[in-house]
């Protein structure tokens, strides 16, 4: 529990650490970031490809922004995180069980054909959001300000996702009472 509170909070705090560090520490210092932020999800990658994938990832950025003292770098991981989601979300569109189903039956539950292909609809809908949030972000990367990048990968994004879920349980609960899951 407490090392997921950690991933979190680097995870929620980055891109403002980021903003706040340009023009006071040199990129190549602020990759320490980056090494935090893959040393948080260490447990995972016992547990997930996706999780090893994106670490590398991770570190392959953190390394050209040692090597660089550049940036950029840097700023690409937000872009490198969605990409991770995705790959995850849409490699389970090609098996049996969705990610959100994986993530539902966590519960114990088990769950009728037509909540199964809601689950997979919602999988779809997530692998939507994060091209677009990706795409979003990696033009803030290349195009905008760190100030504008700080704010929509530190701020907006993450209202976004909010509004996601929100939208997503109410449709959920409607869902539910319709056919009677």
């Amino acid at each position: 529990m407490p090392m997921t509170v950690l991933t979190v909070a680097v995870t929620l705090l980055y891109p403002l650490a980021i903003w706040f560090g340009h023009g006071q520490v040199e990129p190549r210092w602020l990759a320490g970031l980056l090494l935090l932020a893959v040393a948080t999800r260490l447990p995972a990658l016992k547990l997930s490809v996706v999780a090893r994938w994106s670490a590398a990832g991770a570190l392959v950025l953190m390394a050209c922004a040692v090597w660089s003292n550049l940036l950029l770098p840097l700023k690409l991981y937000p872009v490198l995180v969605n990409a991770a989601l995705l790959a995850g979300f849409g490699y389970s569109l090609a098996t049996p069980m969705s990610a959100v189903e994986r993530m539902a039956r966590l519960r114990g539950e088990d769950f009728p054909p037509v909540a199964q292909a809601y689950m997979r609809t919602v999988t779809q809908v997530w692998c939507g959001f994060f091209v677009v949030n990706g795409l979003i972000a990696l033009a803030t990367a290349l195009w905008m300000s760190e100030a504008v990048w700080s704010l929509y990968t530190g701020v907006i994004s993450y209202g976004l996702m909010a509004l996601l879920f929100g939208g997503e349980y109410l449709v959920r609960l409607r869902f539910k009472r319709l056919h009677h899951v």
